[in-house]
């Protein structure tokens, strides 16, 4: 599957506007801080095609990216520190659990949290909704640059020990030094050619 040629296809505000031509998309979710759009930019081999900005919470709607006809990679809405009106956040949330309960053609979950800080209440809420809907995830620890490699490996025990009977994949991950992206690559193309019944979890 190649990733490089990815496009944008459209920003959907509500679950009605998503492509009706999907078969299978795989969604990214996470604060607002986490760093979705550069690690969908480093995924793709692209700097430009998800929008990042130095402000968290841009990300206002449901963001299709087209892989190849009918598979998709999708940015949804972050959650956290978006300086928006409360009713607008509480309008993403709705959007937001909206898709993740009723969108049949979604075979995985991509959980960015930030590896010097990981595991906030939201992303244990994700996980544990994941988990109990037995829908794949992988959750990557993003920005792994900033810390030394033994601060890495020592993240990563903690929060593999913190769901050792749950069998939760836990993936490093830096997209300014591309690391961790060919084993998410690979992850995204087990699942997306995968009927949906038959999508599992990373190993």
């Amino acid at each position: 599957m190649n990733f490089n040629q990815a496009s944008y296809t459209i920003s959907a505000k509500s679950l009605k506007d998503c492509p009706d031509d999907s078969a299978a998309e795989v969604a990214f979710a996470g604060r607002s801080n986490a760093g979705k759009s550069s690690a969908i930019n480093a995924i793709t081999g692209q700097s430009r095609l998800a929008r990042i900005s130095k402000t968290p919470g841009r990300t206002q709607s449901i963001n299709y990216f087209r892989i190849e006809d009918g598979r998709y990679l999708v940015d949804l809405p972050g959650y956290g520190f978006a300086k928006v009106p409360l009713e607008v956040k509480q309008q993403w949330q709705y959007e937001l659990e909206r898709y993740l309960r009723q969108r049949r053609v979604l075979v995985g979950l991509i959980l960015l949290s930030d590896i010097r800080h990981p595991l906030k209440d939201f992303d244990r809420m994700m996980i544990d909704w994941a988990q109990q809907s037995e829908l794949p995830l992988l959750l990557l620890l993003t920005k792994a640059d900033k810390l030394k490699r033994g601060a890495v490996n020592n993240a990563l025990t903690q929060v593999q020990g913190q769901y050792a009977d749950g069998g939760l994949t836990v993936q490093p991950f830096s997209a300014l030094r591309s690391s961790g992206v060919e084993q998410v690559r690979s992850v995204l193309s087990q699942w997306l050619q995968a009927p949906p019944e038959l999508a599992t979890q990373p190993s």
